[in-house]
């Protein structure tokens, strides 16, 4: 309801995709507002012109198209830039959902310790963090693609033979699935079910 409230408030919404925020709003009947995209890594306003607009007084609001904006998704740069330019500027928090959270909630491991990795690197120091996720002692998080978790799982078949390996794809989606056992078993079930390898994944791996 919080997050309803705000952004009925804003005066511009910040969108990592206006598409895909522009339904959200027409599910929710807030009308009327105006859509800015914005990607740190992609096409969309730059930082200094969005802190423009904060000067003049706007209210704004940043929204992703899944999980919580700054957690491996646009948004970390936009507040660092703010608190350099405007430290006088409030900056909220509107909590909601979050893969990572979400994921360690029901991943049946000990959790209270951990390491958060967000997107393995493509190529480079992705053998050096599969050996770290190796050798640790508390459990280690990472987001992956579908286009590289069946990489991800032959690297853990590798180095983490032993290790629990617990899979949550597609979180808070029609299409929910929570998968638990080795590298070498996950790595089995999905290229036995190749319709499976679609969406967003989140790798816990606990010792």
């Amino acid at each position: 309801m919080r997050a309803i409230r705000v952004l009925k408030e804003a005066d511009a919404i910040l969108c990592e995709d206006t598409r895909v925020t522009k339904r959200l709003l027409e599910r929710h009947a807030i009308a009327d507002k105006q859509l800015i995209a914005y990607n740190e890594q992609q096409s969309g306003v730059s930082a200094g012109k969005i802190i423009e607009l904060l000067q003049e007084g706007k209210i704004l609001a940043l929204v992703s198209d899944a999980g919580t904006p700054g957690i491996s998704d646009p948004g970390s740069y936009l507040v660092e830039k703010i608190r350099e330019a405007l430290p006088e500027v409030k900056i909220e928090s509107v909590p909601g959902p979050s893969a990572l959270t979400a994921a360690l909630s029901i991943a049946g491991a000990p959790v209270s310790e951990f390491t958060f990795l967000g997107f393995l690197p493509h190529k480079k120091g992705r053998e050096t963090l599969f050996k770290e996720i190796a050798a640790a002692n508390r459990a280690m998080i990472f987001y992956e693609s579908p286009h590289r978790i069946l990489k991800a799982l032959e690297s853990l078949q590798k180095f983490t033979p032993t290790k629990k390996v617990t899979i949550a794809r597609e979180l808070t989606k029609i299409h929910e699935q929570i998968l638990s056992g080795t590298g070498a078993e996950l790595l089995s079930y999905f290229k036995s079910n190749p319709d499976k390898v679609r969406g967003e994944f989140v790798v816990v791996v606990t010792p």
